[in-house]
């Protein structure tokens, strides 16, 4: 059994553990970001798909980007109208990014802080974490942490308990990317928060 208390899954995120808990669109595979390989190991992932940095709040995010005093307060503006949301920010990354991330492409980083208590307390405590949709490569997201718990036996997923103290808003949607060009946004995928950029 990996089912585990929020203190125990905060405690395996912060020593390097793969960990999965609930977010605002679909369960997230999690991991220190300088442990980002054992995620595309887990789910058989190709390095050209880049993972997603989520942290508990905007300030958490600032020192993984790297842009222009005009492009930040760019960046905050947006951040400031859609989070906590399933919205994602692919913006330029600063040298605090690792590597493993993002393998064909460090100089870009995907931020993101969810609408869900439950990631927010958890990311709060281990600091912004590398994540993806916990599944295969290639197969539908999982929806719930009993899934996640059969299909990856080995990464320490949160109690149903804990789970059902904080209702969780699941909308099983993965969320909208939008990414920096230097003067404008383009979406690379529109997911659940529709946006007019």
């Amino acid at each position: 059994m990996t089912q585990v208390s929020m203190p125990t899954l905060i405690a395996g995120a912060r020593s390097g553990k793969l960990v999965s808990f609930p977010t605002d669109t679909v369960p997230a595979l999690a991991v220190q970001p300088n442990q980002s390989e054992l995620i595309f190991t887990a789910k058989q992932r190709s390095p050209k798909k880049p993972l997603i940095l989520m942290g508990a709040s905007l300030q958490s995010l600032l020192p993984f980007v790297s842009g222009t005093p005009q492009e930040l307060e760019i960046w905050q503006q947006v951040a400031q109208q859609y989070w906590p949301g399933a919205l994602t920010l692919v913006l330029p990354a600063s040298t605090n990014v690792p590597v493993a991330m993002n393998p064909t492409d460090p100089t870009t980083i995907g931020v993101r802080v969810p609408n869900s208590k439950i990631a927010i307390a958890i990311l709060s405590q281990t600091g912004p974490l590398a994540t993806t949709s916990a599944n295969y490569s290639g197969e539908p997201s999982l929806q719930t942490m009993a899934e996640v718990e059969k299909v990856f036996p080995q990464v320490l997923t949160l109690q149903p308990t804990e789970v059902a103290q904080v209702e969780p808003i699941t909308t099983g949607i993965p969320s909208t990317v939008i990414q920096w060009t230097g003067n404008s946004w383009n979406i690379l995928r529109q997911g659940s928060v529709q946006l007019n950029v």
